[in-house]
């Protein structure tokens, strides 16, 4: 396993690639990243107003929320037209010509899913997207939620603006190695919990955040999703800022793996990843929203977080990305096992499987250093911790010490 150095193999110098794509394949590229920040997905498929549901639907005076969602800032059939005039037969690079094909493809399907927004539809492409809940992960996650024992939420709460300056704090320290990275948290009204779009980390302002959770928290959206953003965006190759095609899977996962590394994963984290991959599994085999809930609070979860785990999953019409972050964290582990690197993983936002395709793309000199190195990856302690992620088939003992 490659993790001796915070990301062994990649120079850490602005030395610029050794060699240079076609002109024409660069713009390809770029404009195919222009049309990606167009989008603002994961904003767009979630509900604005969750929050204010929430005491009616724990009061049981609703037995399903009518969430609202925001209106779209692109016009589809505009977008989509956009997106069929993108040249991809003229990309003269093997290798970034697979990649771009397959972002394409994943644009359109994002696109379909805007517009099939609180239908029946929308599920049926979720599952495409993301994928379904197989019998491997859901064996894993039904004994994840057996197996570990939480008392309930732990200790002192952080507030939205608590948080918010944890999260400034550690952004002003990889700004201070990198005075043009260009990364920024802020409070929102109309978000629900954490979540990064861009090169933001947007917090709900209604936010009740674990105190024993902080850290590992900002390891995982900061130390993870935004310094894979920027390192994305600073390639010549723009699509890694925004995301290649899946990266979703492989980035929550190694975001889990940061909370691992900083010693910050605790029982009640790991059996609520566990928990989303059996809502996840609920909702795709006809379970209401409110049986749902009702089997969440069965396995021992709070009523108040057993609301936003039904939520993210049930928002649009059905949304099976909470399932990626355990198979994230168990592709992570099995690629750990093999002795694979985690370097290249920093370079930007893309899927396990192109990590081949990345690495010829890296080996031919056609990509720069990462712009910025995860601070909770230099902590020796992460590395001994990943060694450990690697050498058990037991997650539970990831939490050892913890709660």
């Amino acid at each position: 396993m490659t993790t001796e150095a915070p990301v062994a193999g990649v120079p850490q110098s602005d030395t610029g690639p050794t060699a240079t794509l076609a002109v024409e394949d660069l713009a390809v590229d770029h404009t195919l990243a222009m049309l990606a920040g167009g989008i603002r997905f994961l904003l767009d498929v979630t509900p604005v107003d969750a929050d204010d549901h929430r005491a009616d639907f724990l009061a049981g005076t609703i037995e399903e929320p009518a969430f609202t969602y925001r209106e779209l800032d692109v016009d589809p059939d505009v977008f989509g037209a956009q997106l069929d005039q993108v040249p991809l037969d003229r990309v003269q690079d093997a290798t970034l010509a697979d990649l771009l094909r397959n972002k394409h493809r994943e644009m359109k399907l994002q696109l379909e899913m805007l517009r099939a927004r609180d239908t029946d539809d929308f599920r049926q492409l979720s599952v495409e997207l993301y994928g379904a809940v197989g019998p491997t992960l859901r064996g894993q996650a039904e004994d994840l939620v057996a197996r570990l024992d939480v008392a309930g939420q732990p200790g002192d709460m952080l507030t939205a603006d608590e948080f918010l300056a944890l999260a400034e704090a550690e952004i002003e320290a990889y700004r201070e190695e990198d005075p043009d990275a260009g990364l920024h948290a802020e409070v929102r009204p109309d978000v629900s919990g954490v979540l990064v779009e861009g090169n933001v980390l947007l917090i709900s302002e209604s936010s009740s955040i674990a105190a024993v959770r902080g850290n590992a928290l900002i390891q995982h959206e900061v130390g993870t999703h935004l310094v894979t953003q920027v390192n994305g965006s600073g390639q010549p190759i723009k699509t890694l800022g925004g995301g290649l095609a899946g990266y979703d899977e492989t980035q929550e996962g190694l975001a889990v793996l940061a909370e691992v590394g900083c010693g910050g994963l605790t029982p009640f984290r790991l059996r609520q990843l566990a928990a989303r991959v059996l809502t996840v599994h609920r909702m795709l085999t006809g379970a209401t929203f409110r049986e749902a809930h009702e089997a969440l609070v069965g396995d021992g979860v709070p009523a108040g977080t057993a609301y936003s785990t039904v939520m993210r999953v049930y928002r649009a019409g059905g949304l099976t990305k909470d399932a990626i972050y355990l198979r994230g964290l168990l592709d992570l582990r099995e690629h750990l096992a093999r002795e694979g690197r985690l370097d290249l993983l920093f370079l930007g936002k893309f899927a396990l499987r192109d990590l081949p395709l990345v690495q010829d793309l890296h080996d031919r000199g056609l990509l720069r250093p990462p712009r910025l190195t995860p601070r909770w990856l230099r902590d020796p302690r992460a590395v001994t911790r990943l060694r450990e992620v690697a050498g058990t088939d037991d997650l539970t003992t990831l939490t050892k010490g913890l709660e």
